[in-house]
């Protein structure tokens, strides 16, 4: 799973339309995506890796990070 961000709603639609180009025009892959309308939150999947770009605020709303850090057992 790949976490990345976008400083606004377009860069987060662009730097999700460009990953699945290459994607598809280097490695042949294609991908499925959601969210790449509303540019908020948007959902790459390549079939063996996800990939989520988000805006900050959203990012920071949902904290997806956190389900898969480790928890502390005391």
């Amino acid at each position: 799973m790949i976490v990345a961000s976008g400083r606004s709603t377009r860069q987060v639609s662009s730097i999700s339309q460009k990953l699945v180009d290459i994607l598809k025009t280097d490695l042949g892959r294609l991908s499925k995506v959601e969210g790449k309308d509303a540019g908020d939150w948007v959902l790459i999947d390549t079939g063996d890796i996800i990939v989520h770009v988000f805006r900050p605020e959203v990012r920071e709303f949902y904290q997806i990070e956190k389900m898969w850090a480790p928890m502390d057992h005391k």
